[in-house]
């Protein structure tokens, strides 16, 4: 086996079965402390293809994945869409998008109004997408039209076309057709028909998933991919991937190996990190390589432990509940920004939201009970002021002030996250606000 293909497809078999051996409940890091920080290293190849073109109208696009190959998909796109990145997000252009995703992926471009060529240039889209080594079906494909105006020339077009097996389309016009089709449609709803799932947007403009219009938006966009993925993926058999060894090959290079360079070989082209109270992080490769290597990888205590407490798989993430437990002998920027070293033993319930894209990772998500890491630390103080008045209109006598009952706990969070019966329910509902003289 020498072809490039059949290389990567043996390499991510290595890399699924190691770190499928690596999953475990309770994961302790020896080697996690700050030990000075490395030099920088040659970043990790990241997966390169370029882009082939067949036509005035139809690009090819191979997968953008460490796996390197992948099955057949159409996009169907106006010719006068821009479709160049856009500075102002890193969600990528359509085509880069879902080749990162695994597919091959052939774009067409389709002149307003005009229908006569589409089917030539749908089965020339399919022929050359069967001529590349890295497309490993065009037996079942898929196609995602964005706002096209001719939809009654598309509409017979897949019809008349066997191996297209689903469709998903992006626009207020219905595109009349027997096989299974996803609609996202901007606007007010209408019914559902037998074969055509709906999803509504209110308030969106039509091209809202496309990063170079004004229509964008960022989260309904990602939530329209996700949901594009759930509908295709089952109809064609995948690409699927193992998400958790993805997930779990990203968290051994960040927390075991403490290798940046390596850990940012397992994300996207452009990804992203956000540790959601502190707002830590890092947006694009260069600030984020800059964020694990001066502020992360290197900046966790020695004794740094991780106890999985659940874990969800969905079509494009992983969703874990943990608890992050460490001795705070060294200032955490990333999470206690400011704040020196206490001594104290802290254990924190956290939740991640990691998302996939393909075989590599494009955002985390990561979030925390911020109060509690401050109780346990002793830098939270059981009572504060309460500034205002009492709801029975009542103010503090003169010489006297309102304090609340902080509603929040310690280590017990945590024990809860980990054992529902560990602590009572409801302790909290005891708090009470007090009167206390001035000082």
């Amino acid at each position: 086996e020498t072809s490039p293909t059949k290389k990567s497809r043996s390499a991510l078999l290595e890399i699924n079965e190691h770190h499928c051996q690596a999953i475990n409940t309770d994961k302790h890091f020896p080697n996690c402390g700050m030990n000075g920080i490395k030099e920088a290293k040659e970043p990790v190849a990241l997966p390169s293809a370029p882009a082939k073109v067949v036509s005035p109208t139809v690009v090819l696009q191979p997968p953008l994945s460490r796996r390197g190959y992948g099955p057949a998909l159409l996009l169907v796109v106006p010719a006068a869409l821009d479709l160049n990145p856009s500075p102002k997000t890193l969600d990528p252009p359509p085509l880069q998008k879902w080749a990162e995703e695994g597919f091959t992926v052939a774009q067409i471009q389709v002149a307003d109004g005009v229908g006569s060529g589409l089917q030539g240039d749908i089965q020339k889209a399919l022929d050359g997408l069967a001529s590349l080594e890295e497309c490993d079906d065009t037996e079942s494909v898929g196609l995602i039209t964005y706002n096209v105006s001719p939809v009654q020339e598309l509409g017979e077009a897949v019809e008349r076309n066997t191996h297209i097996k689903a469709l998903i389309n992006y626009g207020t016009q219905e595109i009349q057709t027997k096989k299974p089709q996803l609609r996202h449609v901007p606007g007010e709803k209408s019914p559902s028909s037998a074969k055509s799932k709906i999803f509504h947007y209110p308030d969106l403009g039509p091209f809202f998933t496309v990063p170079s219009s004004h229509d964008f938006k960022s989260a309904p966009a990602a939530v329209a991919h996700t949901r594009c993925l759930s509908f295709l993926k089952p109809i064609l058999g995948g690409p699927y991937f193992d998400l958790e060894a993805i997930w779990e090959e990203h968290t051994l290079y960040e927390f075991g190996e403490r290798e940046v360079e390596k850990t940012m070989g397992t994300m996207v082209q452009e990804p992203y990190v956000n540790h959601i109270p502190t707002m830590t992080g890092g947006i694009g490769r260069e600030r984020l390589t800059n964020f694990y290597r001066y502020h992360f990888v290197f900046n966790n205590p020695q004794d740094t432990a991780l106890e999985l407490v659940s874990r969800t798989v969905g079509i494009d993430r992983v969703i874990d509940e943990f608890v992050f437990s460490f001795t705070h002998d060294m200032m955490i920027d990333w999470l206690l920004p400011g704040i020196p070293p206490t001594g104290k033993k802290v254990e924190i319930p956290f939740t991640s939201i990691v998302n996939v894209r393909g075989d590599r990772l494009f955002h985390e998500h990561i979030a925390w009970d911020q109060a509690t890491v401050l109780r346990q630390l002793g830098l939270l103080p059981e009572y504060l002021p309460f500034p205002y008045a009492l709801p029975d209109g009542r103010a503090p006598a003169p010489g006297k002030h309102f304090e609340y009952q902080v509603p929040t706990a310690g280590r017990e969070t945590a024990q809860k996250l980990a054992d529902e019966s560990a602590v009572e329910s409801n302790g909290l509902f005891s708090h009470t606000v007090r009167e206390v003289d001035d000082k």
